[in-house]
């Protein structure tokens, strides 16, 4: 079987994964884990480490026993790296001034300019209906302690 340069590369992130979950996996070990009912601190990061290293074993697996045909290269997508990269340090930076519901609108409709073939108005009905349903399940159904509108905001 000759290995592609994706499959080379598969099987370099498979294992870079199987090595990042072993490191993370050896520093809970003196934690307490507890059960799923009474978590321990070392738990989650448990859990995350074996969710990484089943991630890691599939992508492992998959570039060793497929080998995939050399596939062309496309350009570079800076359009979305221009929208998508700054919308969450949007959010991040202006959260707190802006307060949960603008932040978040500005930061979904920021984002819905990677796609070429998004038009205006579907990008605020898109921030709108992301902004809404955040809202309704974090602010409300979840109760987190969060202001709606902040310092920032004129009312």
């Amino acid at each position: 079987m000759q290995m592609t340069d994706k499959n080379r590369t598969d099987v370099l992130c498979g294992l870079a994964l199987l090595a990042v979950a072993a490191l993370f996996g050896w520093q809970v070990t003196g934690l307490p884990i507890g059960t799923a009912v009474r978590m321990g601190p070392g738990y989650f990061p448990m859990v995350l480490s074996g969710l990484l290293a089943v991630l890691g074993a599939i992508i492992l697996i998959k570039a060793l026993r497929s080998p995939e045909p050399e596939e062309e290269k496309g350009p570079i997508a800076w359009r979305g790296m221009a929208f998508i990269l700054p919308a969450p340090v949007f959010f991040g930076l202006t959260v707190r001034g802006l307060g949960f519901v603008p932040a978040l609108f500005v930061t979904a409709l920021i984002a819905s300019f990677a796609s070429r073939r998004m038009k205006v108005w579907q990008a605020f009905v898109l921030a709108g209906l992301v902004t809404a349903f955040s809202t309704l399940v974090f602010s409300y159904a979840l109760g987190l302690p969060f202001r709606r509108f902040g310092p920032w905001w004129p009312f």
